[in-house]
């Protein structure tokens, strides 16, 4: 229940997954029983598009980004394809966004563009940990100029990118890769790229995600995956950079976004800032009619 301070407040999701069963590595399904067991059991009748804009009426929320994800080594495939088809009818309210594979893609830049042009996605994720690769390997090694072509095509179609950063409790995750350090070089080389720090550092480099944030005029803190309860905790200078960060819940690996919303709207920071965290700043940054 919204209280008359925060009634008002719009919502955007900027991390929520869908996908069926045949979708997923049997590590997420191990997770998934365990999190949320009810939901596991009927996930295939749960993920359609009805249903979720049902959940997001429920929640309070008014729109929801929606990933793609192509980490079949770790997590498994859910295609650009699959996701846009997903959210074609609902596009007031799903936004659907892709994954490229950098590591395994010999064009990726062609691939993006397909995917923004073509299937109508509004941004990229990355999975710098589950993919195997560094954010800024094109800075330390000529082999990687695809994955600069993959920026500078971001930067010129006007999309967000996503970067999965921080820990990772699923086999095959490779923890090296998902430093926002390396997101420095990004940010810094393609300055009019969005760049969205994805778990904002989760685990031991919060401190360095809130510089890396502070420093970029490009670069945003998102925060799905960790407790709300626990944001100053991990963030004690939250609101200098108020304006960059982004609520996501990375449902279904959570019970209650609902609960995770009335988390933010509990915390012991300024109304506005709760007004830019939980909405704000991801309609100015996805262009949403507010």
């Amino acid at each position: 229940m919204r209280s008359k301070e925060t009634a008002n407040m719009k919502v955007v999701d900027f991390h929520l997954h869908i996908g069926k069963r045949e979708h997923w590595n049997p590590a997420i399904h191990a997770l998934f029983q365990k999190l949320n067991p009810g939901l596991y059991e009927i996930q295939d009748e749960v993920m359609i598009p009805e249903n979720i804009v049902r959940m997001l009426d429920s929640c309070g929320i008014d729109w929801a980004v929606i990933l793609a994800e192509n980490s079949p080594e770790v997590t498994g495939v859910v295609t650009n394809e699959f996701v846009a088809e997903f959210c074609e009818n609902h596009l007031d309210r799903l936004i659907p966004f892709c994954s490229v594979d950098p590591t395994e893609d010999s064009n990726p830049a062609k691939t993006l563009e397909h995917a923004i042009k073509t299937l109508g996605m509004r941004g990229l994720k990355l999975y710098p940990t589950y993919q195997h690769f560094y954010p800024n390997a094109y800075a330390t090694s000529n082999d990687w100029e695809k994955l600069w072509k993959l920026y500078e095509t971001a930067e010129t179609l006007d999309v967000p990118v996503m970067f999965h950063t921080g820990t990772s409790i699923f086999p095959n995750a490779r923890l090296k890769y998902g430093n926002p350090m390396f997101l420095d070089d990004v940010a810094t080389d393609f300055p009019k790229m969005p760049v969205i720090i994805v778990h904002g550092g989760r685990g031991p480099w919060f401190e360095m995600a809130f510089y890396v944030t502070r420093l970029h005029s490009n670069t945003y803190l998102e925060v799905s995956g960790l407790p709300p309860n626990n944001l100053l905790r991990y963030f004690p200078q939250l609101e200098v950079i108020a304006d960059k960060v982004l609520f996501g819940s990375d449902w279904p690996g959570v019970l209650s976004i609902a609960e995770n919303i009335e988390a933010i709207r509990n915390l012991n920071i300024s109304k506005k800032t709760k007004k830019q965290i939980l909405g704000e700043n991801a309609i100015k940054l996805l262009k949403l009619d507010s």
